[in-house]
C-alpha cells in the first residue's frame, strides 16, 4: 500500500522487536533504511535483513547509545554522509524491567529516564538539522504506561509520560517548519522482549488477550503498518497524536490486567 521509493528512513533502536518489524517493512516498501544500537553483533544482523527486504536499497547500520550525546552526533554525521538527509525518524530507543518503586534503586530509575527521555531528546534535537523540510517526520514509539498506571513500572511510567509530552511540545515548534512528529502506543505485542518480561507466561499472556476487546495480543507488524500510515502522505495532516495502537486494550483492560499482575507480583515478594 505505500511506496518509499528514494526516502532516507532511520530506526534508532531498530534492531530487534517492534523497531526492527518497523525497519523491515520501510525497506520493504522501497526506503533506504538505517537502523542503529548499541550492539554492534545486533546492527549487522538486522542489516542483513533489510539487504534480504530490499536489496536494492542503501542500508546502513549505526553503533551507538542515544545515552552518549557524542555517540549520537558521530552517527548522524554518517548518516548525512550516506544519506544527505532524512525523511522519516523513528525513535524507539528504550529500557524496561520490572521493579517495585519500594526496591527499585535510584540508578536503576535514572537508568530507565536517560535512555526512553533524555535518550529521545538527544536523538530528536541531533537529527534535526537533517530532516527534510517541509515533509519530514518523526515517529516515537512510546508504551501504554505513558497514561496506564501499572506495578512494578513507576520508573518506565515516568520515562514514556515524558516521551509524548515532548511529542505534543516538539509538534508545536517544528510544525511551523512542516515536520511532522507523533507517537505510537503499542499494546501488548506478542514475541517481544518487553511483553515477555511483563507477561512471561503462557497463561499470563493469554488473561491479557482476554482483557484486549479485540481479544488477541498484537503482531509487531500491526505496529509497523500504523508507523508506514504516519509516515505517509496519507497522514500529511496529523502530527502531535498519541496513537494507541491496541486493540482497545488502553479503553479498560490494561488496567484490569495489569491489577492481576500487580498482585501476582506482591504475592511473589516482587
Amino acid at each position: 500500500m505505500f511506496t518509499y521509493h528514494n526516502k532516507n528512513v532511520v530506526v534508532v533502536g531498530g534492531t530487534s522487536g517492534i523497531n526492527l518489524q518497523i525497519a523491515i517493512s520501510f525497506a520493504e516498501a522501497g526506503a533506504n533504511v538505517a537502523v542503529a544500537s548499541r550492539s554492534e553483533e545486533k546492527v549487522k544482523h538486522a542489516v542483513s535483513q533489510l539487504q534480504q527486504a530490499n536489496c536494492d536499497g542503501k542500508h546502513l547500520g549505526l553503533t551507538f547509545d542515544v545515552r552518549d550525546e557524542s555517540a549520537v552526533i558521530a552517527g548522524f554525521e554518517q548518516v548525512e554522509a550516506e544519506y544527505k538527509y532524512i525523511d522519516v525518524l523513528v525513535s524507539g530507543a528504550a529500557g524496561n524491567f520490572p521493579a517495585s518503586a519500594a526496591k527499585l534503586s535510584s540508578n536503576g530509575f535514572k537508568s530507565v529516564m536517560d535512555i526512553d527521555l533524555l535518550g529521545s531528546f538527544q536523538v530528536l534535537k541531533n537529527a534535526y538539522g537533517l530532516l527534510n523540510k517541509p515533509n519530514a517526520n518523526i515517529i516515537q514509539i512510546s508504551a501504554p504506561q505513558a497514561y496506564i498506571a501499572m506495578p512494578l513500572q513507576a520508573h518506565v511510567c515516568a520515562a514514556k509520560a515524558g516521551v509524548d509530552m515532548l511529542t505534543r511540545t516538539l509538534a508545536i515548534e517544528w510544525g511551523m517548519e512542516g515536520v511532522r512528529i507523533n507517537s505510537i502506543v503499542p499494546g501488548p505485542i506478542a514475541d517481544t522482549e518487553g511483553f515477555n518480561r511483563l507477561a512471561p507466561s503462557e497463561e499470563l499472556q493469554a488473561q491479557v488477550a482476554s482483557s484486549v476487546p479485540l481479544q488477541r495480543n498484537g503482531a509487531k507488524q500491526d505496529i509497523a503498518n500504523a508507523a508506514l500510515f504516519l509516515g505517509s502522505e496519507m497522514a500529511s495532516y496529523i502530527t502531535g497524536v498519541v496513537l494507541p495502537v491496541d486493540g482497545g486494550w488502553s479503553l479498560g483492560g490494561a488496567s484490569t490486567a495489569m491489577s492481576q499482575l500487580g498482585k501476582m507480583a506482591a504475592k511473589h515478594g516482587l
